[in-house]
């Protein structure tokens, strides 16, 4: 009973610290992001996407597997981190020296010779991204994300204030370059000194290779998850125009930042418990239906609330040069709100050890992710991007799939859990995008159509009495029950 108290006692502390990270970090890069935006290009931002899917892909090989498995490993002590500090290192190492030479051709297929340099700078993050990850493992696992909340947001002000100057000194897309650059940094040294964790000169091969056993499994999984992420970026930037790609990327970034942050602050928190609970199966069902049910209740108001108004926000917070983003994002709102099921679904497949199933599902989708690419792709972004919702229904009922036999949760009861929320959600963007056709001052609109969104969600709240609510306003008094 006690361990039971202060599993609950840790959970509800790294819950809060870690939400603290996601919305004051979050919050910050979304006002920069606003201000970078106004000042950049679509161009500015289209170039630099072209670049992220490189370096995005050779993070997977520093970053995911490894660090996975240092967290769903019990017992995990200094060894296995100095170990995987060593061998990320090195990965990283030939990672950079890959992506320097390969530099120019890249810049060749995209017919961009800037390219070339901006890639071989933005790609020293990669020996950041090595330190990083064991360090970000190191405090997932002894859950104190309170360091975690104190690093990002050192980072994200020194970056931020990198980005915006040089922005406005006329550096264009060098000034994103930069504020990735100087955010890997920053985090890295704010944590060499607040973390407690430095590597040692231990290193041991069986434990490489033990690690090695679970996370390779979780490495392919996230590689195929990265490039099917990434490939948009890649035929966009290809067959396309960078201004294209870029409206495109800032469509995600709306809906990516609300849906990263609420379901992540969950998600990453919860898989460290997940595991400490890997032996009771019954204990891991109620964690996950609670996080299904807790972060649904926020992220599908959040979505499809900003599907609505995602017009007048723009033209608003953007100006008109940015109304391109606005189909996409709408699109990618309702592919962001699913987040809540995939992940909780996923990080209890991962916590109990089943790395195997979990890279069998990923395979599955990404399969039909890309059929649906190569399908869609001569109709345009648009056409493209709508098939992305498609496969992201079919996605939720993969994901869930395996749940039914490991933890007796199936389709049905998972349905059950989000309906309320989902129909609430609908009813309430039907009001709220009907409001658009008044015509009114954008930010009368606005303040118009938060007002009642905000005031039909907690009104169809309280009426249909979810334990959800319920269950949210406990926990903000310190009171958490699975």
């Amino acid at each position: 009973m006690k361990n039971n108290e202060n599993l609950r006692s840790t959970v509800i502390s790294s819950l809060i610290w870690k939400f603290m990270e996601r919305i004051g970090t979050q919050g910050i890069q979304f006002i920069v992001s606003i201000i970078l935006a106004r000042k950049l290009l679509p161009s500015d931002y289209g170039v630099v996407s072209m670049i992220l899917v490189f370096t995005a892909i050779a993070n997977v090989f520093i970053q995911s597997g490894f660090s996975t498995a240092l967290i769903q490993k019990k017992n995990a002590d200094e060894t296995d981190f100095s170990s995987v500090f060593y061998v990320s290192f090195v990965v990283a190492t030939i990672c950079y020296i890959i992506l320097f030479v390969s530099a120019p051709y890249i810049a060749k297929f995209y017919n961009m010779s800037e390219i070339s340099s901006i890639l071989r700078v933005i790609s020293l993050t990669l020996f950041l991204g090595a330190i990083n990850s064991v360090q970000n493992a190191k405090i997932s696992n002894d859950m104190k994300f309170k360091k975690l909340f104190l690093s990002s947001l050192g980072a994200i002000i020194v970056s931020g204030t990198t980005g915006i100057v040089l922005a406005y000194l006329g550096y264009g897309a060098w000034a994103l370059v930069w504020q990735q650059l100087s955010n890997a940094l920053a985090t890295t040294v704010i944590l060499w000194f607040t973390s407690g964790w430095k590597p040692s000169l231990k290193f041991s091969f069986k434990r490489v290779k033990s690690l090695f056993s679970y996370g390779w499994k979780i490495l392919c999984s996230a590689l195929l998850d990265t490039v099917y992420t990434n490939i948009y970026n890649l035929v966009i930037g290809k067959f396309y125009t960078s201004q294209t790609l870029g409206n495109y990327n800032k469509g995600e970034q709306f809906p990516k930042l609300i849906a990263v942050n609420v379901d992540g602050t969950i998600s990453s928190v919860m898989l460290p418990a997940y595991s400490k609970e890997q032996d009771n199966k019954l204990k891991i069902k109620k964690m996950v239906r609670r996080s299904i049910l807790t972060s649904s209740l926020l992220l599908f108001p959040m979505m499809f609330g900003l599907a609505a108004v995602s017009e007048v926000v723009v033209e608003i917070l953007l100006t008109d040069k940015w109304l391109g983003c606005v189909p996409y994002m709408q699109l990618l709102c309702v592919v962001y709100a699913l987040y809540p099921i995939n992940s909780a679904n996923l990080q209890a497949i991962k916590a109990l050890g089943k790395s195997g199933c979990y890279l069998k599902l990923e395979v599955i989708k990404k399969f039909i992710g890309i059929i649906t690419l190569i399908l869609t792709l001569p109709y345009g972004v648009f056409v493209m991007t709508l098939g992305q919702v498609g496969v992201a229904f079919l996605s939720t009922f993969i994901n869930a799939y395996p749940n039914r036999k490991l933890l007796n949760y199936n389709y049905f009861e998972q349905l059950k859990d989000i309906f309320p929320n989902l129909f609430i959600s609908l009813f309430m963007f039907i009001v709220v995008y009907s409001l658009k056709f008044i015509n009114i001052n954008n930010y009368l609109l606005l303040i118009m159509q938060v007002s009642v969104g905000a005031f039909i969600y907690f009104v169809l709240i309280r009426l249909f009495k979810l334990e959800s609510f319920d269950y949210l306003i406990k926990l903000l008094k310190n009171k958490l029950k699975f």
